[in-house]
């Protein structure tokens, strides 16, 4: 429970979810996140000590709770790839006591690491599938890897008792024919899908517009086959719009931050790897938490530093996006591999 009353910012947005991202490596080259052109052999990787450790990741997580975050998610990069993951997940469960601790994952190396995970406590995982078919799944992975190992630890994570999510970047002309076969697949597991519509984050991942497809149409495919009923949100600032299948197979969930934003409501504080808190994923500018802590800062000065930061938000970028486009305005983004989407 957090020791102070919740912090809110200029918009009187609470923060309630940290996602943080522990490395900004992956072994995928997906072009929407990380295309293989930028992201090379060459390319200049975080290392350590940028990075930050367990223990500074504890005492930054910390801060946040004390300021009333109520939710982690671990993401990357791909997160699988830090060997003291599992170690992670059970400090922030046993030393700061977090309701809800996730996890979000490509997959490849999930099966492998189910056990450690679950004995850790992780609470759930988000795995992304963006195609069910062999070919096109390693095409949009960039590395040619075949998603049926994904799918089968999929299916390992539900035997082992977590709570399994699947996230898919819907992109026109590359994976919107499967809109369809992805909700029969899934729903036939009783898991939850969101889609995910194609975003313009960072500054390599060659986004238009045209490309963007609306959360309303799918919903509208969807439902033409299985009809459909909106849901409630669960939560304040659940970002997916809800829709439950209407025979009880399960539901599916919208993220369309393009045509239907939800800036008004978005508690989501973001750390990159290297300890520099996002107060928004459209953002360039990264406030140095890790160099504050790496300073001396005690907790109550740390607190102030996050406090003082997330007081003074205002960002609201989904909300003027079309003004900024309109504009011609070439405004920098932090790429979303860094920041942990």
């Amino acid at each position: 429970m957090p020791d102070a009353p919740p912090i809110h910012d200029i918009h009187g947005r609470p923060v309630r979810d940290l996602r943080i991202s522990v490395t900004d490596r992956c072994n995928f080259r997906c072009p929407y996140c990380m295309p293989k052109e930028v992201f090379g052999p060459g390319y200049p990787f975080l290392r350590d000590p940028q990075l930050m450790a367990t223990d500074e990741i504890v005492r930054i997580a910390g801060a946040f709770v004390r300021l009333g975050v109520e939710k982690i998610r671990l993401t990357g990069g791909e997160p699988l790839l830090r060997a003291d993951l599992p170690t992670l997940i059970a400090r922030l469960k046993g030393e700061l006591g977090v309701p809800d601790v996730a996890l979000t994952t490509n997959g490849w190396l999930l099966e492998r690491r189910l056990d450690a995970l679950r004995e850790a406590g992780l609470d759930r995982v988000n795995v992304s599938v963006d195609s069910l078919d062999p070919e096109r799944a390693g095409r949009m992975n960039g590395q040619g890897l075949d998603s049926r190992r994904v799918l089968s630890a999929i299916d390992a994570a539900v035997a082992a008792g977590l709570h399994v999510k699947i996230n898919t970047v819907v992109q026109r002309g590359v994976n919107d024919g499967e809109i369809e076969t992805m909700a029969a697949y899934f729903r036939e597991r009783g898991l939850p899908l969101r889609f995910i519509e194609f975003m313009d984050v960072g500054n390599t991942n060659h986004w238009e517009g045209s490309q963007v497809v609306p959360a309303q149409d799918i919903v509208k495919r969807v439902a033409a086959r299985w009809p459909l009923d909106p849901v409630g949100p669960t939560y304040r600032g659940e970002v997916a719009r809800r829709y439950r299948y209407r025979d009880g197979a399960g539901e599916i969930g919208l993220i369309a931050s393009i045509t239907e934003p939800f800036c008004a409501d978005c508690h989501r504080a973001r750390l990159s790897a290297d300890g520099k808190l996002y107060t928004c994923l459209f953002t360039a500018l990264g406030w140095d938490v890790l160099g504050c802590l790496r300073s001396g800062a005690d907790d109550a000065a740390l607190d102030h530093y996050v406090g003082r930061i997330w007081a003074g938000r205002r960002d609201r970028y989904s909300d003027e996006r079309a003004e900024v486009l309109a504009s011609g305005e070439a405004r920098p983004k932090a790429e979303m591999s860094y920041l942990g989407g």
